[in-house]
């Protein structure tokens, strides 16, 4: 999907896959270890639900083992997950028990997201739908250092690309904002390696 400007901090993972079986298992494993890795594992149970019922259809309706795409990208209070497939086709919810492209997967869709949709794209098109995350102390944390590296990286004078790139570049603004933070702790006569044992500390104290 054409990227659109966003005047708020998010998080984006890209993963491509096969729409087969098999193929959505994994996918939902990746899709749980992700929101883990991101802090908010509250929002697993959903997301393996939407997302299986995404590939699903693209099984379904598209064709078993055609390459598909899941983007889910974490903004604020809502998990944004799209499957983009090379389908041209746009899903309708008819009744639910219908043939088509439609039917009870985007009934429980519904019930499910906050908002949902499906839009064209070049290759053919992509159905998202965003669910609300409940923040906890770890989620919290997690928007504020991403709201923090967006802010470092900008003050750098550096570009924000989206996708994969965008992830790779994020991580090397933390370990530059690391960097600068302990020369920080030394030029006011500290220990930077105290710091990073009691930010550690902290950390692993939370994680638990």
């Amino acid at each position: 999907m054409p990227d659109h400007e966003v005047t708020e901090p998010r998080l984006r993972c890209v993963l491509p896959f096969e729409a087969a079986p098999a193929e959505v298992r994994l996918l939902r494993r990746a899709v749980v270890g992700q929101l883990s890795r991101w802090g908010i594992p509250v929002a697993a149970d959903e997301a393996e639900l939407v997302v299986t019922e995404l590939a699903a259809n693209v099984i379904k309706h598209v064709g078993e083992g055609m390459p598909s795409t899941l983007v889910l990208e974490w903004r604020g209070q809502r998990l944004r997950l799209e499957v983009h497939d090379r389908s041209h086709v746009l899903p309708s919810v008819r009744a639910a028990g219908c043939d088509e492209e439609c039917g009870r997967g985007l009934h429980l869709l519904g019930a499910l997201a906050a908002d949902w949709g499906a839009v064209p794209t070049a290759a053919g098109k992509a159905v998202w739908c965003e669910i609300p995350v409940r923040a906890g102390r770890a989620c919290r944390r997690v928007e504020r250092a991403a709201d923090a590296l967006e802010r470092y990286r900008t003050a750098k004078g550096g570009v924000a690309p989206y996708g994969s790139r965008r992830t790779a570049g994020l991580e090397q603004s933390a370990v530059e904002l690391i960097a600068d933070l302990l020369h920080w702790t030394a030029a006011i006569g500290h220990d930077p390696d105290d710091i990073l044992d009691r930010a550690q500390v902290h950390y692993e104290a939370e994680a638990a």
